[in-house]
């Protein structure tokens, strides 16, 4: 069933339409968070890109059935040739926060499911948690034995044959030839693997003592690709149409799922992978040692609506890098908050140019089943909104009908000015009377307080007028 979308395929390195191989509906499955700290603004970029998938197919007439892992378990750190080192990242945090390491993977899925929220992300159909669904990927593991694309390492733990799989690196492009063993390679494994790509699908538990289950190979747990082989071939019925993820996960993550998957299914299980690329915040990747991680919750500490952010994403190609900035961010605020305003003032101005409308939302609906060119698709709306000729009516049914893929909440009531502190009042009255007296420095010094506070002050002929940052 062709869906009429089409999206980049980074394996085929071309478009493909999207279609739905099983004749009813679109089959998704799109890597989920590692929950051992909060998603950042780049993390929630990515899970935003599913739902604008879905989104833009149920506006096409078309259902999708997406399913989103968590991972709650064997998440370790990788060196530059993609090998799993370190300490695993839940029991990491555990320890960090003195709690179980299953309170702290419910803890952060929780906030990872009210910052979807937030967003007006629609939940997929499943959040699957590798820690319960570990019986699925012990039974495709068996599977990958038996095949003999995997093997019993001299040191207890399973692992993938790269070799046996003669189409590796299809997906990124880093052939088997060419990978060179990790500098930690020999120490990490102690040479139990037969080839230095080969990785691991299970581990045995050693000196581990939480986050362990039995298999036939001995208590351990699982390694970190395997939980997606395993999830989505039982939860999407051994076919995926669209499989997405950030770009950081092309290599190794997906190249290892796919060998998994199609060595345990037989056939090519995933018919298009999908990748959005990296956002940068002003200017620089954002890390913890740089100290520019921001989180949902730090664009509303600024007083942003969230969705602010949602509209900053929608402006950019999902593949192209982003660079977020906080201005952009107060430009996004100020655009939804105007478009409500004006959105309000329409709904009753003339009558509805029903032509117009469904043209106008067949044109954008086709700009976006172009490879979510939403960057187009929103020019048009603010080409719109600029339209003297049109009726306020029609500009109103043109957004609403859109909304529901950039979901902003346009028939939201827009913000009023809240009331400002004790505080914020008497430095503009001082602000007044400094201006009054014509002392422009100590104005300036108390614009700048103001400022601090998340005010913005604009100075005219009647006065001093301000506003929330």
């Amino acid at each position: 069933m062709n869906t009429g979308l089409f999206i980049f395929d980074t394996k085929a390195r071309e478009l493909k339409e999207v279609c739905a191989k099983n004749g009813f509906e679109v089959q998704i499955y799109c890597c989920g968070p590692t929950v051992y700290r909060d998603a950042h603004v780049g993390n929630l970029r990515t899970f935003l890109l599913s739902d604008l998938i879905k989104r833009t197919l149920t506006l096409s007439g078309f259902d999708s059935n997406l399913i989103q892992n968590i991972t709650d378990v064997g998440h370790m750190a990788e060196d530059l040739a993609g090998a799993e080192i370190g300490e695993d990242k839940m029991l990491a945090q555990a320890k960090s926060e003195a709690i179980d390491p299953f309170e702290i993977a419910r803890k952060y899925e929780a906030n990872f499911h009210a910052d979807l929220a937030k967003l007006n992300v629609i939940p997929a159909s499943a959040y699957p948690k590798a820690s319960e669904t570990i019986d699925l990927m012990l039974e495709l593991i068996e599977r990958l034995i038996a095949s003999d694309h995997a093997y019993v390492g001299s040191d207890g733990c399973v692992y993938f044959s790269a070799t046996s799989f003669p189409s590796y690196g299809e997906i990124s492009g880093n052939r088997l030839d060419s990978l060179k063993p990790g500098h930690r390679y020999e120490y990490v494994e102690d040479g139990a693997k037969k080839f230095h790509a080969d990785w691991a699908l299970w581990k045995a538990a050693n000196n581990r003592t939480q986050m362990i289950w039995d298999s036939p190979w001995g208590p351990g747990f699982p390694g970190w690709h395997i939980e997606c082989s395993a999830m989505s071939l039982h939860y999407l019925q051994g076919n995926v149409d669209l499989h997405i993820g950030g770009i950081d996960l092309r290599f190794p993550h997906h190249e290892n799922e796919r060998a998994q998957s199609n060595s345990g299914a037989g056939y090519e299980v995933v018919e298009n992978w999908v990748h959005g690329e990296h956002l940068l915040f002003e200017g620089r990747k954002m890390s913890k040692s740089s100290g520019n991680v921001v989180l949902l919750n730090d664009v509303i500490a600024k007083g942003f609506d969230p969705l602010a952010l949602r509209l900053s994403f929608m402006e950019n190609r999902y593949r192209s890098q982003m660079d977020l900035t906080w201005e952009t961010l107060k430009a996004a605020d100020s655009t939804l908050d105007r478009w409500r305003k004006k959105f309000a003032q329409w709904q009753n101005d003339g009558d509805i140019d029903k032509q117009f409308v469904n043209e106008f939302c067949q044109g954008s609906l086709a700009d976006i089943q172009h490879d979510l060119d939403t960057p187009r698709a929103i020019q048009q709306l603010r080409k719109l909104e600029r339209d003297e000729y049109l009726s306020g009516a029609t500009k109103a049914s043109c957004f609403e009908i859109m909304d529901q893929i950039y979901a902003l909440d346009i028939s939201r009531a827009p913000k009023g000015k809240a009331e400002p502190t004790l505080e914020i009042v008497e430095l503009l009255e001082k602000r007044e009377i400094a201006r009054a007296s014509k002392d422009f420095g100590l104005s300036d010094q108390l614009r700048d307080q103001l400022t601090k506070l998340g005010i913005s002050v604009k100075d005219s002929p009647t006065g001093q007028d301000w506003d929330w940052l």
